[in-house]
């Protein structure tokens, strides 16, 4: 049996962070290392690197089964995909995975998709490989029947051999090359903006660092990247975590999630962490207001945010900050906001408008708002603007966005930090990419959409 696992390339019209990252296919690799049948040719095919089209990978390796991964913003390539693989290939099976299909199955309905996996992704599609006569499988999309998701993960690490030709092109900013790992799922907290909490339907369950430790001894890249959904959770696994790197001598350089408030609040143990390998930290700040904070259930001051960045500064730990725009935001507000983030001294930061994803418990209650169709999956991205601005025009917000971005990112003291810190070629680089990022919001703000 030819098994093709496919990561697709993002819609033109998607604000791209893959000029400024190119993570492995994670998802794509825990398959191809537990798939039960020994019976299976298994090719993972990056078509963000790849040059080639998909018709050429279809008609070499004749795949009875394909299988893809993807974002809400890739429902539609996805499914364009789809109606490619069929009209090659009618009777290849063509199954959808990922996390916009765990929480909304329905939007990847297709005559030309066979299976949409809405839990336990490496087990279902272990079933569809077995039961080749029936649809009706547990962990896949069936009306009016509903899949009970798991809370363990019994799996063999994920097959990173599988994407050798590609491994020295991922990357994730400076990391480079990067690998990525998981160590957790779900996540604890309940913001209401949030899809992470909704992929595992609430849940959320660990790995056991003695796991995490052996992973790690096979992995020969430098830099790694864990992808929790907050890796800072736990002060307890964190400690034990640093126990467990010195007992066995690994030396790596972390790239992690983490909340603002626990790093205010343990200070000692992101000492430590640093000690033993953490380099830098996505932090969800959110918002210089507290009542965004509270709207959105953040569950953190100003006070812990401004703390936490103060901490990871004193030992030396990149910050990579995120925010949410609010759809209020007058020009004052954006002001306001260059203030904070240069008194905080950041250099790092990625402005989030305001975005309602479906199967949130924000989204219903914004729907009413909406500027761009629920179709136009490629659109809602995190970058494009969904709901419409209070206080000014689109093409207002989008400036307002590009000219923040800049103030923060080209001051001469930053560009002088960063080559001294990642020498000049990185941060060339990292400029080129990022300029590619900002003439798709010029483009956008030329359009006013």
């Amino acid at each position: 049996m030819n098994i093709l696992l496919i990561r697709p390339r993002p819609h033109k019209e998607t604000i791209g962070l893959q000029h400024v990252m190119i993570c492995e296919p994670l998802e794509l690799e825990y398959i191809a290392s537990n798939i039960d049948r020994e019976d299976v040719n298994i090719e993972i095919i990056d078509m963000i690197l790849e040059k080639k089209s998909l018709e050429y990978f279809i008609k070499k390796h004749q795949p009875h089964v394909v299988a893809m991964s993807g974002y809400i913003t890739h429902v539609n390539v996805i499914k364009k995909y789809a109606a490619t693989i069929k009209g090659l290939k009618p009777d290849c099976r063509v199954v959808v995975g990922g996390v916009h299909a765990e929480v909304v199955p329905q939007d990847f309905i297709s005559k030309d998709i066979d299976f949409i996996i809405e839990a336990n992704g490496i087990k279902t599609f272990n079933e569809i490989l077995k039961q080749q006569d029936t649809r009706d499988i547990e962990g896949t999309y069936r009306l009016e029947k509903r899949s009970v998701k798991e809370a363990s993960f019994p799996y063999k690490f994920p097959d990173r051999r599988k994407v050798d030709k590609y491994r020295h092109r991922y990357y994730y900013m400076f990391h480079n090359p990067c690998a990525l790992m998981k160590t957790s799922f779900g996540c604890p907290y309940s913001c209401s903006f949030c899809f992470c909490k909704e992929v595992t339907d609430g849940k959320y369950y660990t790995r056991s660092i003695d796991s995490v430790i052996e992973e790690l001894k096979e992995i020969p890249e430098e830099e790694i990247y864990i992808v929790d959904d907050d890796f800072l959770f736990s002060r307890e696994r964190i400690l034990e975590f640093c126990q467990k790197l010195k007992k066995h001598q690994i030396e790596k350089r972390f790239l992690v999630y983490g909340r603002a408030d626990f790093i205010y609040k343990n200070e000692d143990v992101i000492k430590l962490f640093k000690e033993h390998g953490l380099r830098a930290v996505i932090v969800g700040l959110e918002s210089f207001k507290e009542e965004n904070l509270d709207k959105y259930n953040k569950r953190t001051s100003i006070q812990e945010n401004e703390g936490a960045i103060k901490i990871l500064k004193k030992y030396d730990v990149e910050v990579y900050g995120t925010l949410i725009l609010d759809m209020d935001f007058s020009k004052e507000d954006f002001n306001n906001l260059y203030g904070w983030l240069q008194k905080l001294d950041l250099i790092f930061v990625n402005l989030q408008p305001l975005t309602p994803l479906a199967g949130t418990e924000i989204y219903d209650s914004y729907r009413k708002d909406f500027i761009i169709d629920k179709e136009e999956f490629e659109k809602w991205d995190l970058a494009h603007l969904v709901l419409k601005p209070q206080q000014m025009t689109v093409r207002q917000y989008y400036f307002q966005m590009i000219k923040l971005y800049y103030k923060i990112t080209m001051q001469p003291k930053n560009i002088v930090k960063l080559i001294r810190k990642y020498g000049i070629k990185e941060v060339v680089k990292l400029s080129v990419g990022s300029s590619m990022v900002t003439r798709q919001y010029i483009q956008k703000m030329i359009r006013g959409k």
